[in-house]
């Protein structure tokens, strides 16, 4: 099958719903796609996957998933596209329970970006043992948190073949949860006085874990919002909650330059953003990214026209990240398949 048949067939599969098997008139898909779960280890955190490939071929190119910060497990949809599309294609992918999620264990909660991404190195490690996948043709996807979990493991990882990063803004924490915090009071009506607010809170708290601010400025900035209905949007803590700087995780990421993890990489790398995503600023991640992309080779950067952060189109947006809400969302924008199918029968397919 040539590259752009395999585009063609890619973009008809996602963009079709699959047939009930259990109907008289179902047929069996084909490829066939077959699946094995995998168990491995990263120190002594055990975690345990799902290995999707087409059941016949050899040298399989393979891509390991990365998880967004509310979707830990492989039951969830967004997984979907992959674990069907990509065996259709030729691939191999692994979907794993993040560490602490599922059937692994480990602490999430005290993991920095640097553990999660060797977890997922440490499944590359693992499929690159079956026998029908070429080792050195493995690389990483990943949304959103995810999203800079692939770049990162592609940056730690010297046999990475490829990093596929979705939704994810080349801006720090911080950036990123002030741009968010603005997006989700507008959408629940708050005034202009409360969005100021609430940015000079963030500025005061996020002072505070970095030493610059006092503990009393933060706490009276906070003490002004708490008692609003749509202080729990904000994601910061009550004053009475409120820790020392060192106790905080988040002081640990709110800072951190994520172009460090782009310039580290040395395989092909493929950036995709929804032009509706509330969540990051896309167009300055998109200038960040070009400015990169002068100087270094192998980057490709697209946006979606309408999608949202999970490449939905014609959702009413809420910014909702609740379990019901999260466990069905998955990408429907037929441009984002079209765009993740030819970039990797370019940079992944041999």
């Amino acid at each position: 099958m040539t590259r752009n048949k395999i585009v063609a067939f890619l973009f008809l599969l996602f963009a079709v719903p699959a047939c009930a098997a259990d109907v008289p008139w179902a047929t069996q898909g084909n490829p066939e796609v077959v699946q094995k779960v995998i168990h491995f280890v990263d120190g002594d955190v055990h975690l345990t996957g799902s290995l999707f490939m087409p059941a016949v071929g050899e040298h399989l190119s393979a891509v390991v998933a990365l998880h967004p910060a509310e979707q830990p497990t492989r039951d969830y949809a967004l997984y979907r596209h992959l674990t069907e599309g990509l065996p259709a294609m030729g691939m191999a992918v692994l979907v794993f329970d993040r560490r602490g999620s599922g059937q692994s264990n480990g602490n999430f909660s005290s993991a920095g970006y640097d553990a999660l991404a060797d977890d997922a190195i440490a499944g590359a490690r693992a499929i690159a043992k079956e026998p029908r996948i070429a080792s050195d043709h493995i690389g990483y996807w990943g949304l959103s948190q995810g999203g800079w979990l692939s770049i990162v493991a592609a940056g730690r990882d010297n046999k990475a073949a490829f990093a596929v990063s979705v939704s994810a803004p080349l801006v720090t924490a911080s950036e990123q949860m002030h741009f968010a915090n603005q997006n989700e009071l507008y959408l629940h009506g708050a005034s202009a006085a409360d969005m100021e607010a609430v940015r000079r809170a963030r500025d005061a708290w996020e002072g505070y874990l970095r030493g610059k601010r006092s503990r009393q400025d933060a706490v009276a900035a906070l003490s002004a919002i708490e008692k609003k209905s749509w202080f729990p949007l904000t994601y910061m803590p009550h004053p009475s909650t409120m820790g020392p700087p060192g106790s905080s995780g988040y002081r640990l990421e709110m800072d951190e330059d994520p172009s460090v993890a782009v310039a580290r990489v040395k395989s092909p790398m493929l950036f995709i953003f929804g032009g509706a995503d509330p969540w990051i600023p896309v167009a300055l991640s998109v200038k960040r990214l070009e400015q990169m992309a002068a100087t270094k080779h192998g980057m490709d950067i697209r946006v979606i026209a309408g999608a949202n952060h999970e490449m939905e189109l014609g959702t009413k947006e809420t910014m909702a990240f609740d379990k019901p809400t999260m466990i069905s969302a998955a990408p429907n924008a037929s441009a984002y398949f079209a765009v993740l199918a030819s970039w990797l029968s370019r940079h992944a397919l041999q």
